[in-house]
């Protein structure tokens, strides 16, 4: 949309652009789920998850960047899998090279795989 519609130059390469934007997605919907298993209520997932979206979007690098946050802040960040996300479409609108960015999808598919199992794992089985 934003490269199609809005006119978005982008100086990598555009697979690589919807490559990151799956994996966003999916990182959310990860996330998404795993809280929904680890809250015992509707009302405690919809608490749950601006707790944890919050401090994402703040330190991410989306607010700031992160090269100018405090060393604390700025470590708290790599634990973020949305900071990975942003440092990844950062890199392809700049025309990095994909195999200089794998290690940041890398990340993200890791994230997203710890958090289908993670939730997984803390779902109360319900057998008759």
């Amino acid at each position: 949309f934003t490269v199609g519609v809005c006119g978005m130059d982008v100086a990598g390469e555009l697979w690589l652009l919807v490559v990151c934007a799956v994996l966003s997605a999916l990182l959310g919907s990860a996330l998404g789920l795993a809280a929904s298993a680890l809250a015992r209520t509707e009302f405690q997932a919809v608490q749950l998850m601006p707790a944890t979206l919050f401090p994402q979007l703040i330190l991410c690098g989306l607010v700031m960047p992160r090269a100018q946050m405090p060393e604390v802040l700025e470590a708290i960040s790599r634990v973020f899998p949305l900071t990975y996300v942003v440092d990844a479409l950062n890199g392809v609108a700049r025309g990095t090279a994909a195999s200089d960015l794998t290690g940041e999808l890398l990340l993200v598919a890791g994230f997203i795989v710890l958090a289908v199992v993670g939730g997984s794992l803390t779902l109360r089985r319900r057998t008759p």
